[in-house]
């Protein structure tokens, strides 16, 4: 069973046409990473997969229901999934602990709070309150609200904004071990270098449309496209695009009769990769 199927979805906001016929599929207990620049459709999608916002055509199913279904089947619905939007603004008059714990009375199944609390790296912050919290600590606070109901599939809206090296990395052995409990994530991130190292599948959207799904690795033909050799001749530094960098090194260790001053080869990264995709050339 797939965790989220997408046919034809479309919306607009009166001219404007925001999302234009999306087909996407996600499997169940992936990590997708959905990428695009601001405006492309990308937050409107995952609205739509929410059920925070209507569509105007097209079929959605989310862990086997439509996200704009009312009723009892989507308060039990809304029970498997969790969120992490953007920014929120819970009270600041409550502790760490006591917001997790009014949160998790909402589910049927939810997790230990002491154990979400130490998961996101908040536990010397347990007894502080939110308002005295940093901007990083703030994030975590989203995060844990985001999985305290032991959700079967997790939205993520840009988690990471705010914070330091060390916490962004943190957090994403958080997400690995997410993934290695079953759960299905649906990512949503401006940093490349995270999807690259979280998602198993990464879809780009540009105007409205989904221009390829594919691995980080595979992704626009990455992993077949053009090494880059560079080096250091004199006092110039030389480079050369090239299907075969083996030989090109070759060639140049047989030129220099041994080590190759500031030799480098490179793939294009993701982000490269990405930018071209969505028609940003580099200056």
């Amino acid at each position: 069973m797939n965790a989220i199927e997408v046919s034809g979805l479309t919306k607009s906001y009166g001219a404007v046409h925001a999302v234009r016929g999306i087909d996407l599929t996600i499997k169940t207990g992936e990590i997708f990473a959905l990428l695009g620049p601001n405006g492309a459709g990308k937050t409107t999608t995952v609205e739509i997969l929410e059920g925070f916002r209507t569509r105007d055509a097209g079929d959605v199913r989310v862990l086997g229901f439509d996200p704009h279904d009312e009723g009892s089947a989507a308060r039990q619905w809304r029970n498997r999934i969790g969120i992490v939007l953007q920014s929120t603004s819970d009270s600041g008059d409550l502790t760490v602990i006591e917001t997790i714990e009014h949160f998790s009375g909402y589910y049927s199944n939810p997790r230990n709070v002491d154990e979400v609390i130490n998961s996101v790296g908040l536990s010397e912050k347990s007894g502080s309150l939110i308002r005295k919290l940093s901007g990083g600590q703030r994030r975590r606070l989203d995060v844990a609200l985001g999985i305290v109901g032991n959700p079967e599939l997790l939205f993520l809206d840009e988690p990471t904004t705010g914070f330091d090296p060390e916490a962004r990395r943190a957090f994403w052995a958080l997400i690995e071990r997410l993934r290695g409990d079953g759960t299905t994530i649906l990512l949503t991130t401006h940093y490349l270098d995270e999807a690259e190292a979280l998602a198993d599948r990464v879809g780009v959207i540009s105007q409205g449309e989904i221009i390829e799904v594919s691995t980080p690795t595979n992704l626009g033909g990455r992993s077949t496209a053009q090494a880059r050799v560079s080096w250091r001749d004199g006092v110039e530094i030389k480079s050369q695009a090239t299907d075969n960098p083996t030989s090109v090194v070759s060639k140049l260790t047989a030129q220099f009769n041994g080590e190759i001053p500031e030799l480098t080869v490179t793939r294009p990264s993701l982000e490269d990769i990405y930018l071209k995709m969505i028609g940003v050339t580099h200056e």
